[in-house]
């Protein structure tokens, strides 16, 4: 395909939450907007599709129809025992099927003013001065700005310098059941393998189950998906897909930008560690990429804003995930307790509706003080 002369204000690489977002928001602050992705929507994408109070927060009323199941109960246990249970009249949480999510996502975008281009995918980043130019398979496309939102193997991020601190391998099944005995439940079982859980999300026509755990032994995660369907008592029940995917998490002090260059969500290695939840990061980190981006059409180093608001407002969640990462690790059994603790439980259901931060746990003194212990690592 020919070259494109035209030069974009702004091209998003990747359509998934961070990428629509990102241009989105770039389209509404009036800056012309290239949204490109590999794939043609909609496209199915392996994940659980839990949604926090913070991703809620965060998504156009047109995307909020498509939340499947508004958990009212977590029940956690370690190895199927010990069970704590966090139950409320009201739900606290969010459930959608990511390939509806996402496209909803996408046709906000649009919406918006954003063009989209599917089946293109990114060959090579250049800095040309003036503008950045993209090779691609659909040609070389031209922009001011581009945000690389083009997930956890991103070639947006090798140009940027992305450095990774954790890689985690996720195994999905998506299974059908009607009628589902878990429609308003989400389960989370603490596996042996240190850091690693199991977990069963409600959807609207089944459930999605899965584990995750530090890559290197993808067989052994295979034989733990297995025991996990087992006792779920699913073992014989066909899966209407099944899939595995890396989540990544940043390097502390990872750069976000590059000249013209931003990364956001998963590219960035932007999730919180412990239960490796980002779609929060990815649609919070892609606004900030879009608003950045629009303003920066002209002047690139007011992409350092962009890099400013994600050290202020999501590097303190990813800090205080890891610092849960690292006393799930070292203490199973003391996570268990604590969050038999009612008030543990007050803040899980806080935080589940986007009425508190996870960096905030950190400041209760008790916690505070291990959590002075086990940051070590971390700083």
């Amino acid at each position: 395909m020919a070259d494109d002369a035209r030069v974009w204000d702004v091209i998003v690489v990747g359509a998934g939450p961070a990428g629509s977002s990102a241009a989105r928001t770039a389209a509404s602050g009036g800056a012309s907007v290239l949204l490109i992705d590999r794939a043609e929507f909609p496209r199915y994408k392996t994940c659980a599709g839990g949604l926090i109070g913070a991703s809620l927060a965060n998504i156009p009323d047109s995307v909020l129809e498509v939340v499947e199941d508004r958990p009212h109960r977590a029940i956690f246990t370690r190895r199927g025992r010990d069970a704590v249970i966090i139950e409320r009249p009201d739900p606290f949480l969010g459930m959608v099927d990511r390939q509806r999510f996402d496209a909803a996502l996408l046709d906000a975008a649009v919406a918006a003013g954003a063009t989209f281009r599917g089946r293109v995918t990114l060959r090579e980043v250049r800095d040309a001065g003036t503008h950045v130019e993209l090779e691609t398979t659909g040609g070389v496309l031209r922009a001011k700005v581009v945000v690389g939102a083009d997930g956890s193997a991103s070639r947006v991020a090798r140009h940027v310098g992305v450095r990774y601190r954790l890689t985690d391998l996720g195994l999905e099944d998506e299974i059908r059941i009607d009628p589902s005995p878990w429609r308003g439940t989400i389960l989370i079982d603490w596996g042996r393998v240190r850091g690693s859980y199991a977990w069963l999300f409600p959807k609207a026509e089944g459930v999605a189950i899965g584990v995750i755990q530090r890559t290197g032994d993808p067989d052994s995660a295979r034989a733990y998906l297995a025991e996990w369907r087992t006792r779920l008592g699913l073992d014989g029940v066909p899966a209407l897909h099944s899939s595995g995917h890396l989540t990544h998490s940043r390097d502390s002090g990872s750069p976000l930008r590059r000249g013209r260059v931003i990364v956001a969500g998963d590219a960035a290695g932007l999730l919180e560690p412990w239960l490796r939840e980002g779609i929060s990061f990815a649609l919070r980190s892609g606004i900030r990429a879009g608003e950045a981006a629009a303003a920066a059409t002209d002047d690139p180093d007011r992409l350092d804003d962009y890099v400013y608001r994600i050290h202020d407002e999501l590097e303190p969640e990813q800090r205080a995930g890891g610092l849960l990462l690292t006393g799930f690790e070292l203490f199973p059994r003391l996570i268990q307790w604590a969050l038999a603790r009612r008030s543990t439980q007050r803040f899980f259901v806080r935080y589940g509706r986007a009425e508190t931060t996870l960096a905030s746990f950190w400041r209760a003194g008790w916690i505070m003080r291990v959590g002075d212990l086990l940051a070590r690592p971390f700083r």
